[in-house]
């Protein structure tokens, strides 16, 4: 028992120790300037996101938007069929939802609806949001959301015909 409350208080003592950081969702480490220079010359569409494209433009996504936390997935029967990401934007001050839908569910599935925006935690609501109905188009962006100053996480949603509900994955909680 005594090594138990030991190793608690060890643990415990480390923890106060560490220090506390806090980050908003448009902060953390920009891609080194290599990343962004490739993707910068290429408007081709990609899994991991090109806010060159001709459909992030076209969504207003600003050239320099990049992704900040993990990727999150969309699945269905138990398999993957989607990604999303969020990116930012330091030049527009922006955030931006991205959905990617996997092509092995693209071949099976032919028209689907998807929908991607910004979750705020401060509003409780999901902004920049856009939805596209019967489509089979594989990148889809949000529109801006003006939620830098906030804590967000990107959301995205893909429903194949017959199905109820849409499947759904949301980033995690940028602050």
């Amino acid at each position: 028992m005594r090594a138990r409350s030991v190793l608690v208080v060890a643990a415990a003592s480390a923890c106060v120790m560490l220090p506390a950081t806090s980050a908003f969702a448009g902060t953390g480490p920009a891609p080194s300037p290599g990343k962004q220079s490739l993707t910068a010359r290429s408007t081709a569409p990609s899994e991991a996101g090109n806010p060159m494209s001709v459909k992030a433009q076209a969504a207003g996504v600003c050239s320099d938007a990049y992704q900040i936390g993990a990727t999150a997935y969309i699945n269905r029967s138990g398999a993957h069929v989607a990604s999303v990401k969020q990116f930012y934007s330091p030049k527009c001050k922006a955030n931006y939802g991205y959905v990617w839908v996997w092509q092995s569910f693209r071949d099976k599935i032919k028209d689907y609806d998807v929908s991607t925006g910004v979750y705020s935690y401060a509003r409780d609501e999901v902004v920049g949001q856009d939805w596209w109905n019967a489509t089979n188009s594989q990148e889809f962006w949000s529109l801006p959301a003006d939620t830098v100053k906030e804590c967000t996480a990107a959301i995205g949603t893909l429903r194949a015909p017959g199905d109820p509900v849409p499947g759904q994955a949301t980033t995690a909680k940028r602050c």
